[in-house]
């Protein structure tokens, strides 16, 4: 068994014990793949594909852009990068994922010099990993900038027949564990967190639409006890979910962590508030749990009610950190778990593995199918990057099984995994954000931003305001940059209309989405600039852009008032107001810093006054684009 770092060592702070215990272990795997159970064909998207064909380059301003062509089955696609045509090819390495494989071209390479040449190739990416390379490399040059910044064009059909915009970005969202909403202790910088806590829901369901929260530690000891009897004893998760749903938010149940009377190793712990992430001494309590948990919640919160909810068996048990048994005994896990549920309400929507870096997805639906377990949706983590496409194996499922496809819930994501990193406050993670919202829109049910609030404490409280946390808001709930991409995601009105990007950069580095109402009234575009590489944290002139939005398909003639909204490094960035203050660099802001920081916690809007649309219905207007950074334009009738 694991011995902590602590142990023996008096000179050793338990924080310090506990940062050194997840940066050990944190990248250390549970356990080695399991073959296909029983010799069964594997599923799609668990086996090696061939590599894409059609691979080609384009030079660029700053970048080389790389396209290729989708091979059925893959999740996904690795790239590989050579100083030299005859290698050696290595995976191109973003400086940010612990996932590198994008899930469809095209792709920017930004970690160049310009002037120098690269050699590429790309491998389809699958459960089993990289594939073959492609046969024939390819060669891309990145220009260097010039006097004026490149241009792209945005054309927006406004003309087409509006469709749905998936709200995957909103359906739920990631928090620390619920049990901060009953805390009655002084929080960092003197906040009251449980208070704190509860506003921060309130806002991302307000503002960003949010309408359920996963969180860890639904089986922590202020949740759940065990009698003297053997029974077992909710009073505590009562206390937390009546806070909690009194927001009208919705939660995922992760069945985790194991209470200290159910596992096998009560000391195998993680974080601060030292979850237990032993497996069971025995599987049938476990089961025993699970079912009790469920006959109460139904009791106290209703039948219908609960039917509605999702429960998640575990989280990351492909890591040491969180699991200290095999894959084989996680399937028991989630096996004994699921039909505990399902045995109390079959409506009850229950899914796995949690995992992370998209890992084990493909197993355990192997596994559910070898052993009629049900499941009815699959989830896993990724950061830094964009979301893989499970389709693949949730469509090979369904058609093996005959069952409905599972849903597919990445139920954490964000900019990086790496606790207290300068990235999370950054403008760098805003257009990140809506880079991989627009990538999840036809692959994915639900992309779960990891989280919603700094006050989180895995390894520690907040030291500071501006500290690298994963929140979306500050401690004193200020919106960073990411909040404002979401909530921009959030301000689009009426149905997605084509747009689509040309120029250098196109569709890799500058993206975008329109929407129009019904009545054709109102246009919304959105466009942003970002980049993978997180090098380029602090931004990039070289990647600069001006964008020139062409609407086409508008009422000939017509009038539209423009409004423009914002967010660079010098507009909707909280963190430069901070640096900007005058004491701006000490922990916590006193008390006129916070009525300023309040003050300045809104979204730039400006007026972009008035323009006509010609005889054929349409109109440009132009918008300087650096890198990082999001444009809004709002165009309305009238």
């Amino acid at each position: 068994m694991y011995a902590h770092p602590s142990r023996g060592d008096p000179h050793m702070t338990e924080k310090n014990a506990a940062r050194l215990d997840w940066e050990q272990r944190i990248g250390l795997p549970s356990d080695l793949p399991l073959a296909s159970p029983g010799g069964a064909p594997s599923l799609t998207g668990t086996a090696r594909l061939p590599a894409p064909k059609g691979l080609r380059s384009e030079d660029g301003t700053g970048h080389v852009l790389l396209d290729w062509q989708p091979v059925e089955g893959a999740l996904g696609y690795l790239v590989h990068r050579a100083d030299t045509v005859d290698g050696p090819y290595e995976p191109l390495d973003h400086r940010g994922g612990d996932v590198l494989a994008v899930p469809a071209p095209p792709y920017a390479d930004s970690l160049v010099e310009a002037g120098r040449g690269y050699w590429y190739k790309v491998a389809s990416w699958t459960d089993s990993g990289p594939g073959a390379l492609t046969g024939e490399p390819v060669r891309g040059c990145p220009r260097a900038p010039g006097t004026q910044p490149p241009a792209v064009t945005v054309t927006v059909d406004a003309a087409a027949t509006p469709v749905p915009l998936p709200p995957v970005w909103n359906r739920m969202i990631g928090a620390e564990h619920l049990s901060m909403l009953v805390w009655d202790e002084p929080g960092p910088g003197g906040a009251d967190v449980a208070k704190e806590y509860a506003e921060a829901l309130g806002i991302v369901r307000d503002e960003l639409g949010v309408r359920t929260v996963r969180a860890h530690g639904t089986f922590l000891p202020e949740c759940v006890s065990v009698r003297e009897d053997g029974s077992f004893d909710f009073s505590g998760i009562d206390e937390v979910y009546d806070r909690f749903l009194a927001t009208g938010l919705k939660p995922v149940v992760e069945l985790s962590f194991m209470p200290a009377e159910l596992a096998l190793d009560p000391e195998y712990t993680i974080f601060e508030y030292k979850g237990i992430a032993s497996v069971p001494r025995s599987w049938d309590r476990w089961g025993e749990l699970c079912r009790a948990l469920t006959v109460h919640l139904r009791e106290r919160y209703g039948a219908d009610e609960v039917a509605g909810w999702e429960f998640e068996v575990w989280n990351e048990a492909n890591l040491e950190v969180f699991w200290n048994g095999t894959q084989a005994q996680y399937h028991l896990l989630y096996e004994t778990a699921a039909r505990a549920v399902k045995s109390v309400d079959p409506r009850i929507r229950v899914g796995g593995p949690g995992s992370a870096a998209a890992k084990w997805v493909g197993p355990l639906l192997e596994h559910c199918r070898e052993r009629d377990v049900p499941v009815d949706f699959v989830s896993t983590h990724t950061y830094g990057n964009a979301p893989l496409d499970f389709r693949p194996e949730t469509r090979s499922y369904a058609d093996a099984t005959g069952r409905p496809e599972p849903e597919i819930l990445w139920t954490e994501w964000g900019v990086t995994p790496t606790h207290f990193h300068r990235v999370s406050d950054s403008v760098f993670s805003a257009p990140f954000v809506l880079r991989g919202m627009k990538s999840a829109l036809a692959s994915t049910d639900a992309l779960a931003y990891w989280v919603a609030t700094d006050h989180f404490e895995e390894l520690g409280r907040p030291p500071k305001l501006f500290h690298g946390g994963f929140g979306l808001l500050t401690v004193g709930n200020l919106r960073k940059p990411r909040f404002w991409a979401l909530r921009m995601l959030s301000q689009l009105e009426g149905g997605r209309i084509p747009a689509a990007v040309t120029g250098d950069g196109a569709e890799a580095l500058v993206e975008s989405l329109a929407t129009r109402t019904d009545d054709a009234a109102g246009v919304d575009v959105l466009c942003w600039n970002g980049t993978l590489d997180q090098t380029k944290i602090d931004g990039a002139p070289s990647l600069g852009r001006n964008a020139v939005v062409e609407v086409n398909g508008l009422t000939p003639g017509a009038s539209y008032s423009v409004t423009v909204r914002r967010v660079d490094e010098k507009h909707s960035n909280i963190k430069a107001v901070w640096d900007a203050m005058d004491g701006g660099h000490s922990d916590w802001p006193n008390e006129r810093q916070w009525s300023e920081l309040r003050a300045a916690d809104e979204l730039f809007e400006e007026d972009g006054g008035t323009v006509t649309a010609d005889s054929g219905g349409s109109l440009s207007v132009t918008l300087d684009l650096p890198m990082p950074g999001i444009r809004a334009l709002r165009l309305t009738r009238g």
